[in-house]
């Protein structure tokens, strides 16, 4: 029987194409005694796991019965005491709201080495995909990545204040808040902002919205767009290539 070294790893998957991990992610699977993977995560990547890897999912998903927070913390450490080297995949980044800094802070408690290996977050991930840059000069000097919502269901605050700057906002978690987020910036006399939605972005069966505040409500009802899904607002939005096509359309159907 060999001797049991704990050690946790969180590593960040990418946001959904498998493609998108990075190579040492890909060596961590491969030298991984247990992984507990997330809903967001990419299924063929278990594939890279040894034989004798134990694989547990511990998905999360908005609204749906899922693994408790305190419960995967204490999963981590159980596993890694009793089994050794534990890696913790989580979709995107494990430090972008991916909790990764409180499973790590409970892991320490114990002793318990550990290691972070980065992932692509969907915020800049599938933006780029899109070609849809976040920084542009001349146009967009800084980006926001803020949360839909905060823990108790509210607008996140931060939103509050990005909407009176011409930064790039990016919202994760956040489509549930939709028509909240679309009155904001209406209120702020945003309604011609350009704005796009991506739903399982990098995926086969991805889906983008295009439009400008005024009439994306109206676009995501008609494209039956849903989560798990970002929301990207700006000016460089419009730097999508099929921004101008697409909103030529839309102006011509509100006509008719």
């Amino acid at each position: 029987m060999k001797d049991i070294q704990a050690k946790v790893t969180l590593v960040g998957a990418g946001p959904g194409d498998p493609d998108l991990i990075s190579l040492k992610g890909i060596k961590a699977i491969e030298q991984a005694d247990v992984i507990l993977y997330d809903a967001l995560v990419n299924e063929s990547l278990l594939n890279y796991a040894p034989a004798h890897c134990t694989k547990i999912y511990v998905g999360k998903r908005a609204e749906r019965l899922s693994t408790s927070q305190d419960s995967i913390n204490q999963l981590l450490v159980d596993y890694a005491l009793t089994h050794g080297h534990v890696v913790r995949l989580k979709g995107g980044d494990p430090f972008v709201f991916g909790r990764g800094g409180e499973e790590i802070d409970y892991v320490r408690q114990y002793n318990i080495p550990t290691a972070v290996i980065p992932g692509i977050s969907s915020s800049v991930g599938l933006t780029g995909l899109q070609q849809i840059p976040l920084t542009y000069r001349g146009i967009s000097e800084s980006f926001w990545v803020i949360t839909g919502s905060t823990s108790d269901g509210r607008l996140s605050n931060d939103l509050y204040q990005a909407v009176q700057t011409q930064a790039t906002v990016v919202v994760l978690m956040g489509f549930g808040k939709l028509r909240e987020i679309v009155d904001l910036y209406q209120n702020y006399g945003k309604g011609d902002l350009p704005i796009a939605i991506i739903q399982n972005g990098s995926l086969a069966n991805e889906r983008v919205v295009l439009g400008r505040i005024d009439s994306i409500l109206q676009e995501a009802e008609r494209s039956l767009v849903g989560v798990p899904a970002i929301i990207v607002l700006g000016e460089v939005v419009a730097k999508h290539e099929q921004f101008e096509a697409l909103t030529a359309e839309l102006a011509t159907l509100s006509k008719s």
